[in-house]
């Protein structure tokens, strides 16, 4: 019998979820069980049923992956944060943009959100807001999370298509199955806790299963109020909402809640696989502390089919998706919320996501493999905001995205081949048509230029087909036992958004709105918009000794970008570009089509120091540098990180493992002109984690920011957490609030505890 969550841990609301699965599952098909820790244990298998997972066998070498975040890696981070795209800082080279609590943007070496490519058990999900609050990671818990693989830049093309930054591949745990008609069950159960923002939740998965049939339960549930920085960041208290005021030092607008349930349903035929699962997510509220507006409500219904074959010729999947998105916006309780007799400003968002892909493996023997495939998906946006109010959000509805559809069909090919014993080649290609349209749109009433734009747009052409290309060569090269070299060429090119294309207004209060780089600026788009085309080159070093003691590697990248998307000032008066830049305040602007290149290095290392009887003891680390430049307007590239790394030591010892890690990012002073982008200045972490590993219980600890360090994310955008938001350089009623960064989170003590059952 399922197990409700609700009932299972009655005084928890739950949180976090299953993850034990792929470990239980795997422990109990193996001979021995190796915990996280990497010491051995007998299996009991005199007195439990055997578990198998089903997993269709992979290759060892995939080519162009940056790295691979598996069960353990997840672990050790999912106890200090339920954001998961945070976990995949660990991989050098990727950072997140700041957002709300669970909706933090991936950046991989400089490029961000719909530049990449984000696979959530194959489904191809597309952010429903003009803030991008919803974003294809949000949706999944960390311990929902098996692996995660990401490819940054030179990206085979079958994990590829409509992106130029790369792909993040995320899967959760493979069905399990005993290995006889047995009835059997397991699960885990767990919960957390952080000081900072008093965060806390659960975790429940639960999965009953014979030899054909195997049925999983999930649920998990997560929720903070807002946390403070390591100091005092701004000089004002006033919220403007009533007489509500936040100490110097609280982040406003960074509470957040989520509830996220899932069903699996699967069955076995000998090497033949059918998987169902429906996903459901509630998010009754995630606030925002570089954007003017708040997620009040985002409810995600998602129904995703998979299938796996092995066949005498190779391997065929197929796959089959809806998703259906209600997303709320108006202002939280840290923001205004009457303006005159307006009830906030309500904005509602609605999508709709079919899907469908099909690839197939096959096997050429000495020839290496080749894999086909072909996706198809159908992607309806509204984006309207309701009247409120008398005066300037009235009569009508003011439809921000009427009627925005965009169709996706790709195909591909790709031949991957070991040439001779040392050197392994992939090469493919990949066609998309993307057609993208929206219908014609109406303001609130015809003030603030609202008629002029609303014309203008509706006399534009607003239907746009595009064929993109795609293709990759990689060639890998073992140079001896302690030597490889991987390079790989890429072209790549990405369809502009529907908020790229199809926004519309210059007005200042709603170009606001429409803003995914939380910069504090308005947006606004260009329905002629052509697509991003970039081409990259990259090598990776690798050096290692014989034993794996010790390792490193490097990684060096460059691309060039035709017609990437960037922005420029706008005067709405004369409805052209500004013919002076202003600087130090927020502005309008409208993506526009410039060529940029962007260059840097991923490096990182790793050495054994001792295994005694004190245990095992290492050091590894990181380090990355990018540098992105406009280069017709000679500005950098918004949102890159400065130089930044990390050096950890580690310690293991029977079940205990322990880290003490020092993080140092260097100063933002290479900013966007455009966007009046804030530079930050350097600093250094100090985190400290320990954590015990039972059988079937692990217990972890920790402090983040020990020293309690006041600083400001060089990705976290303009401080939007509190005050007259609606109100551009008008935030802090009077006066603007342009300059101030959101921090950083201060010093922060996590526990967390799973059960496996």
């Amino acid at each position: 019998m399922l197990i409700s969550p609700m009932n299972a841990v009655p005084t928890l609301k739950l949180s976090v979820l299953s993850i034990a699965l792929f470990q239980i599952s795997s422990a109990y098909a193996d001979t021995a069980n190796i915990n996280s820790y990497g010491h051995s244990e007998a299996l009991p298998t005199a007195t439990l049923p055997t578990i198998t997972v089903y997993a269709p066998v992979a290759s060892t070498n995939i080519l162009g992956t940056a790295a691979t975040l598996d069960r353990n890696d997840i672990n050790s981070k999912q106890v200090a944060t339920s954001d998961t795209a945070t976990i995949l800082t660990k991989i050098p080279g990727i950072n997140v943009q700041s957002a709300g609590g669970i909706s933090s943007l991936p950046v991989v070496r400089g490029l961000a959100d719909n530049r990449l490519r984000i696979l959530v058990d194959g489904v191809d999900s597309i952010a429903s807001c003009p803030n991008s609050m919803n974003s294809p990671l949000s949706y999944i818990a960390p311990s929902a999370v098996a692996d995660a693989t990401v490819y940054a830049g030179v990206t085979p093309v079958s994990v590829g298509g409509n992106s130029i930054g790369g792909t993040i591949v995320v899967e959760t745990a493979e069905p399990v199955f005993s290995a006889d008609s047995t009835l059997v069950s397991s699960g885990e159960v767990g919960a957390f806790y952080r000081s900072n923002g008093n965060g806390y939740g659960a975790n429940l998965s639960t999965t009953l299963a014979d030899d054909t049939f195997s049925l999983t339960y999930k649920g998990s549930y997560a929720q903070s109020d807002n946390y403070t920085a390591g100091g005092d960041f701004k000089s004002y208290t006033a919220t403007g909402n009533g007489d509500k005021q936040l100490p110097k030092d609280e982040v406003g607008s960074t509470a957040f809640e989520s509830k996220n349930q899932s069903l699996d349903l699967a069955y076995k035929n000998g090497d033949y696989l059918l998987q169902g699962t429906y996903l459901s997510q509630r998010v009754p509220e995630e606030l925002y502390p570089n954007q003017r507006m708040d997620m009040l409500d985002n409810q995600l219904d998602r129904i995703n089919l998979r299938y796996k074959g092995e066949l005498g010729w190779g391997q065929l999947e197929a796959q089959a998706y809806h998703e259906d998105v209600d997303h709320y916006m108006n202002f939280g309780d840290d923001k205004q919320f009457f303006y005159s007799d307006a009830n906030g400003m309500p904005m509602y968002t609605d999508s709709e996501t079919i899907g469908a892909n099909i690839k197939g493996t096959i096997d050429l023997t000495n020839q290496g493999t080749v894999t086909v495939g072909a996706e198809y998906q159908d992607y309806t946006l509204n984006d309207l905001w309701p009247a409120s109010g008398t005066e300037k959000m009235s009569p009508n509805e003011f439809q921000n995205i009427n009627n925005g559809q965009r169709q996706r069909i790709g195909v591909y090919g790709e031949w991957e081949k070991q040439v001779t014993p040392k050197w392994t080649t992939q090469i493919g290609a990949r066609y998309e048509n993307v057609r993208t349209s929206a219908d014609e749109v109406i303001g609130y009433n015809m003030m603030a230029n609202q008629t002029r734009d609303s014309a203008n747009f509706n006399a534009s052409d607003r239907s746009t087909t595009d064929n993109n290309i795609d293709a990759t060569v990689i060639a890998h090269y073992d140079i001896d036992e302690q030597r490889s070299i991987e390079l790989g060429v890429a072209h790549k090119e990405r369809t502009p958004s529907l908020y790229e294309r199809y926004t519309w207004s210059t007005w200042p209060m709603a170009a606001i709105m429409n803003n995914t780089v939380g910069d504090g600026n308005g947006y606004f788009g260009d329905p002629s918009l052509q697509p991003e085309k970039s081409n990259t080159l990259s090598a990776t070093f690798d050096w290692h000794a014989v034993n794996n003691s010790w390792n490193i590697k490097a990684t060096p990248y460059y691309s060039k970008i035709d017609d990437y998307v960037d922005a420029v000032q706008w005067d709405s008066a004369t409805n052209a570009p500004a013919a002076t830049q202003t600087v130090d305040r927020y502005n309008v602007l409208r993506y526009t089509n410039q060529d940029a290149r962007i260059y840097g290095i991923d490096i990182t290392a790793d050495r054994d120091l001792a295994n005694n009887a004190w245990g095992y003891w290492g050091l590894s680390g990181s380090l990355s540098y990018t540098n992105g430049k406009n280069e017709e307007t000679g500005s950098d590239l918004y949102n890159i990180m400065p130089l930044n790394g990390s050096i950890a030591l580690n310690h293991e010892n029977s079940g205990w493992k322990n880290q003490v890690e020092v993080v140092g990012v260097a100063a933002k002073n290479k900013v966007s002109d455009p966007r009046n982008e804030l530079k930050t200045s350097g600093y250094g972490l100090l985190n400290l984690s320990t954590g015990y590993q039972w059988k079937d219980i692990s217990v972890e600890v920790g402090i983040d920011n020990v020293f309690d360090r006041n600083y400001a994310l060089p990705l976290g955008g303009a401080y939007m957490g509190q005050g007259k938001t609606m109100s551009m350089n008008g935030e802090l009623a009077p006066g603007s609030n342009w300059g101030t960064a959101v921090p950083g989170v201060g010093r922060s003590f996590f526990m967390g505890v799973n059960y496996k059952f």
